[in-house]
Protein backbone atom coordinates (compact mmCIF):
# COMPACT_ATOMS: atom_id res chain seq x y z
CA UNK A 1 0.00 0.00 0.00
CA UNK A 2 2.68 2.23 0.91
CA UNK A 3 4.63 1.53 -1.96
CA UNK A 4 1.80 2.41 -4.47
CA UNK A 5 1.18 6.02 -2.92
CA UNK A 6 4.30 6.95 -3.21
CA UNK A 7 4.26 5.83 -6.84
CA UNK A 8 1.29 7.52 -7.38
CA UNK A 9 2.40 10.93 -5.40
CA UNK A 10 5.79 10.51 -7.83
CA UNK A 11 3.62 10.04 -10.84
CA UNK A 12 1.85 13.17 -9.66
CA UNK A 13 4.58 15.53 -8.87
CA UNK A 14 6.01 13.90 -12.65
CA UNK A 15 2.99 15.14 -14.55
CA UNK A 16 2.72 18.79 -12.72
CA UNK A 17 6.32 19.61 -13.52
CA UNK A 18 5.85 18.16 -17.69
CA UNK A 19 2.51 19.75 -18.26
CA UNK A 20 3.76 23.53 -16.37
CA UNK A 21 4.72 26.48 -18.73
CA UNK A 22 6.51 29.38 -18.34
CA UNK A 23 6.23 33.01 -20.20
CA UNK A 24 7.83 36.01 -20.03
CA UNK A 25 4.96 38.64 -19.48
CA UNK A 26 6.78 42.31 -19.46
CA UNK A 27 10.40 43.26 -17.86
CA UNK A 28 9.12 41.99 -14.10
CA UNK A 29 6.35 38.96 -14.71
CA UNK A 30 6.03 35.23 -15.68
CA UNK A 31 3.55 33.95 -16.42
CA UNK A 32 3.03 30.69 -15.11
CA UNK A 33 0.45 28.10 -16.75
CA UNK A 34 -0.73 24.84 -15.15
CA UNK A 35 -2.30 22.13 -15.90
CA UNK A 36 -5.77 22.12 -13.42
CA UNK A 37 -8.19 22.95 -15.19
CA UNK A 38 -10.91 25.95 -13.71
CA UNK A 39 -14.97 25.53 -14.62
CA UNK A 40 -14.46 26.27 -18.39
CA UNK A 41 -11.98 23.68 -18.85
CA UNK A 42 -9.29 26.35 -19.80
CA UNK A 43 -5.81 25.53 -17.81
CA UNK A 44 -5.01 28.01 -14.64
CA UNK A 45 -2.75 30.44 -14.86
CA UNK A 46 -0.94 32.44 -12.06
CA UNK A 47 1.67 34.96 -12.11
CA UNK A 48 5.29 35.57 -10.22
CA UNK A 49 7.57 38.21 -9.94
CA UNK A 50 10.56 38.99 -7.63
CA UNK A 51 10.11 41.02 -4.30
CA UNK A 52 11.33 41.74 -1.43
CA UNK A 53 14.27 38.90 -1.51
CA UNK A 54 11.30 36.38 -2.43
CA UNK A 55 8.47 36.47 -4.60
CA UNK A 56 5.11 37.92 -4.80
CA UNK A 57 2.50 35.30 -6.59
CA UNK A 58 -1.20 36.29 -7.76
CA UNK A 59 -3.86 35.15 -9.70
CA UNK A 60 -4.29 38.98 -11.50
CA UNK A 61 -8.12 38.61 -10.28
CA UNK A 62 -8.87 36.33 -12.58
CA UNK A 63 -10.59 33.80 -9.78
CA UNK A 64 -13.25 36.22 -8.51
CA UNK A 65 -14.10 38.60 -11.32
CA UNK A 66 -14.50 35.48 -13.60
CA UNK A 67 -17.21 34.28 -10.29
CA UNK A 68 -18.59 38.30 -10.60
CA UNK A 69 -18.96 38.57 -14.03
CA UNK A 70 -21.05 35.16 -14.14
CA UNK A 71 -23.45 36.73 -11.76
CA UNK A 72 -22.21 35.24 -8.85
CA UNK A 73 -23.02 37.35 -5.55
CA UNK A 74 -20.08 37.82 -2.85
CA UNK A 75 -21.17 40.73 -1.58
CA UNK A 76 -23.38 39.17 1.48
CA UNK A 77 -21.19 39.57 4.62
CA UNK A 78 -21.78 35.42 5.08
CA UNK A 79 -20.14 34.56 1.53
CA UNK A 80 -17.20 36.74 2.16
CA UNK A 81 -16.63 35.60 5.57
CA UNK A 82 -17.09 32.18 3.68
CA UNK A 83 -14.38 33.47 1.21
CA UNK A 84 -11.61 34.58 3.61
CA UNK A 85 -11.63 31.48 5.94
CA UNK A 86 -11.57 29.36 2.24
CA UNK A 87 -8.51 31.33 1.37
CA UNK A 88 -7.04 32.23 4.56
CA UNK A 89 -6.70 28.22 5.32
CA UNK A 90 -4.15 28.36 2.44
CA UNK A 91 -2.30 31.31 3.86
CA UNK A 92 -3.79 33.82 0.98
CA UNK A 93 -5.09 36.98 0.88
CA UNK A 94 -7.08 39.41 -1.36
CA UNK A 95 -5.63 42.47 -3.27
CA UNK A 96 -8.09 44.72 -5.33
CA UNK A 97 -10.43 40.87 -6.14
CA UNK A 98 -6.65 39.25 -6.68
CA UNK A 99 -5.51 36.26 -4.84
CA UNK A 100 -1.81 36.89 -3.98
CA UNK A 101 0.64 35.25 -1.56
CA UNK A 102 4.62 35.93 -1.04
CA UNK A 103 6.95 33.25 -1.50
CA UNK A 104 10.41 32.56 -0.34
CA UNK A 105 13.03 30.41 -2.39
CA UNK A 106 12.82 27.93 -0.17
CA UNK A 107 8.46 27.58 -0.07
CA UNK A 108 7.53 28.81 -3.80
CA UNK A 109 6.64 25.15 -4.62
CA UNK A 110 4.70 25.06 -1.53
CA UNK A 111 3.15 28.70 -1.81
CA UNK A 112 2.38 27.72 -5.87
CA UNK A 113 0.36 24.78 -4.72
CA UNK A 114 -1.59 26.49 -2.31
CA UNK A 115 -2.51 29.49 -4.12
CA UNK A 116 -3.88 26.97 -7.11
CA UNK A 117 -5.54 25.36 -4.23
CA UNK A 118 -7.45 28.48 -3.51
CA UNK A 119 -8.31 29.27 -6.72
CA UNK A 120 -9.78 26.15 -7.24
CA UNK A 121 -11.45 26.12 -4.08
CA UNK A 122 -12.85 28.80 -4.66
CA UNK A 123 -14.26 28.84 -8.31
CA UNK A 124 -15.88 25.33 -7.14
CA UNK A 125 -17.21 26.65 -3.95
CA UNK A 126 -19.22 29.71 -5.21
CA UNK A 127 -19.66 28.74 -8.82
CA UNK A 128 -23.27 28.88 -9.50
CA UNK A 129 -24.93 27.00 -12.72
CA UNK A 130 -27.40 29.88 -12.79
CA UNK A 131 -27.46 33.32 -11.25
CA UNK A 132 -31.11 33.19 -10.37
CA UNK A 133 -30.07 30.50 -8.06
CA UNK A 134 -29.09 32.34 -4.29
CA UNK A 135 -27.72 29.59 -2.28
CA UNK A 136 -24.23 28.09 -2.68
CA UNK A 137 -23.85 23.78 -2.80
CA UNK A 138 -21.61 24.35 0.37
CA UNK A 139 -23.95 26.15 2.18
CA UNK A 140 -27.13 23.29 1.54
CA UNK A 141 -24.54 20.67 2.71
CA UNK A 142 -23.71 22.80 6.33
CA UNK A 143 -27.49 23.75 6.21
CA UNK A 144 -27.99 19.58 6.10
CA UNK A 145 -25.34 18.79 8.32
CA UNK A 146 -27.04 20.96 11.35
CA UNK A 147 -30.79 19.69 10.74
CA UNK A 148 -29.24 16.45 11.38
CA UNK A 149 -27.51 17.17 14.10
CA UNK A 150 -23.84 16.06 12.89
CA UNK A 151 -21.29 17.92 14.56
CA UNK A 152 -18.30 18.94 12.61
CA UNK A 153 -15.31 21.33 12.10
CA UNK A 154 -15.57 23.29 8.92
CA UNK A 155 -12.08 24.43 6.74
CA UNK A 156 -9.81 22.16 8.11
CA UNK A 157 -6.41 22.14 6.70
CA UNK A 158 -4.41 18.81 6.73
CA UNK A 159 -0.38 18.68 5.71
CA UNK A 160 -0.21 15.61 3.10
CA UNK A 161 2.65 13.08 2.84
CA UNK A 162 4.08 15.07 -0.08
CA UNK A 163 4.09 17.81 2.65
CA UNK A 164 1.95 19.87 0.73
CA UNK A 165 -1.68 21.43 2.16
CA UNK A 166 -4.71 20.21 1.99
CA UNK A 167 -7.98 21.94 2.88
CA UNK A 168 -10.98 19.73 3.30
CA UNK A 169 -14.56 20.88 3.83
CA UNK A 170 -15.63 19.41 7.32
CA UNK A 171 -14.21 16.91 9.77
CA UNK A 172 -16.15 14.98 11.81
CA UNK A 173 -14.22 13.48 15.05
CA UNK A 174 -13.90 10.05 15.80
CA UNK A 175 -16.56 8.31 17.82
CA UNK A 176 -16.74 5.06 19.94
CA UNK A 177 -18.41 3.64 16.91
CA UNK A 178 -17.01 5.49 13.81
CA UNK A 179 -13.63 6.84 12.57
CA UNK A 180 -12.48 10.24 11.47
CA UNK A 181 -14.93 11.16 8.57
CA UNK A 182 -13.64 13.95 6.54
CA UNK A 183 -16.24 15.46 3.78
CA UNK A 184 -15.67 16.97 0.64
CA UNK A 185 -18.15 18.85 -1.34
CA UNK A 186 -18.19 19.37 -5.01
CA UNK A 187 -20.18 21.44 -6.66
CA UNK A 188 -19.38 20.54 -10.37
CA UNK A 189 -18.34 16.77 -10.22
CA UNK A 190 -16.28 16.17 -13.28
CA UNK A 191 -13.10 13.59 -13.57
CA UNK A 192 -10.52 16.94 -12.82
CA UNK A 193 -12.13 17.48 -9.63
CA UNK A 194 -12.93 13.75 -9.06
CA UNK A 195 -9.29 13.00 -9.45
CA UNK A 196 -7.76 15.91 -7.53
CA UNK A 197 -10.29 15.34 -4.50
CA UNK A 198 -8.65 11.33 -4.96
CA UNK A 199 -5.02 13.30 -4.60
CA UNK A 200 -5.33 15.10 -1.38
CA UNK A 201 -7.23 12.43 -0.02
CA UNK A 202 -4.36 10.01 -1.49
CA UNK A 203 -1.94 12.40 -0.07
CA UNK A 204 -3.01 12.93 3.47
CA UNK A 205 -4.99 9.25 4.10
CA UNK A 206 -0.93 8.00 5.36
CA UNK A 207 -1.18 10.75 7.91
CA UNK A 208 -4.55 10.63 9.47
CA UNK A 209 -6.00 8.74 11.84
CA UNK A 210 -6.29 4.79 10.87
CA UNK A 211 -9.09 3.97 9.33
CA UNK A 212 -10.32 7.32 8.45
CA UNK A 213 -12.84 7.89 6.08
CA UNK A 214 -13.11 10.10 2.84
CA UNK A 215 -16.85 11.33 1.83
CA UNK A 216 -17.09 13.30 -1.63
CA UNK A 217 -20.44 15.01 -1.85
CA UNK A 218 -21.58 15.33 -5.46
CA UNK A 219 -24.13 17.92 -6.51
CA UNK A 220 -26.70 16.67 -8.72
CA UNK A 221 -29.59 19.20 -8.22
CA UNK A 222 -28.98 20.39 -11.92
CA UNK A 223 -27.43 17.46 -13.82
CA UNK A 224 -26.54 13.99 -13.23
CA UNK A 225 -23.45 12.43 -12.12
CA UNK A 226 -21.12 10.96 -14.26
CA UNK A 227 -20.02 7.45 -13.49
CA UNK A 228 -16.84 7.96 -14.59
CA UNK A 229 -16.86 10.38 -11.58
CA UNK A 230 -18.19 7.76 -9.43
CA UNK A 231 -15.71 5.03 -10.23
CA UNK A 232 -12.94 7.66 -9.85
CA UNK A 233 -13.87 8.16 -6.41
CA UNK A 234 -14.29 4.54 -5.30
CA UNK A 235 -11.01 3.63 -7.22
CA UNK A 236 -9.13 5.66 -4.39
CA UNK A 237 -11.41 4.90 -1.56
CA UNK A 238 -13.26 7.90 -1.15
CA UNK A 239 -17.13 7.74 -1.24
CA UNK A 240 -19.08 9.13 -3.63
CA UNK A 241 -22.04 10.49 -1.91
CA UNK A 242 -24.92 11.60 -4.40
CA UNK A 243 -26.57 15.18 -3.00
CA UNK A 244 -30.22 13.14 -3.76
CA UNK A 245 -28.92 10.14 -1.79
CA UNK A 246 -27.96 11.78 1.33
CA UNK A 247 -30.43 10.88 3.32
CA UNK A 248 -28.88 7.26 3.71
CA UNK A 249 -25.92 8.60 5.32
CA UNK A 250 -27.32 10.66 8.07
CA UNK A 251 -26.84 7.90 10.62
CA UNK A 252 -23.62 7.08 9.83
CA UNK A 253 -22.27 10.62 9.83
CA UNK A 254 -24.20 11.03 13.12
CA UNK A 255 -22.58 8.33 14.98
Amino acid sequence: MMEEIEKLIHQYTLWLKDKTTLKQVGENWVQITTPHLDRHNDCLQIYARKKDGGFTLTDDGYTIEDLLNSGCNLDTPKRQELLKMTISGFGIQTRKNALETYATRENFALKKHNLLQAMLAVNDLFFLAQPMISSLFYENVVEWLDTAEIRYTPKVKFTGKSGYDHMFDFVIPKSKVQPERILQTITRPSRDTAQALAFKWVDTKEVREPHSKAYAFLNDQEHAVAQGVIEALNNYDTIPVLWSERAGLRQELAA
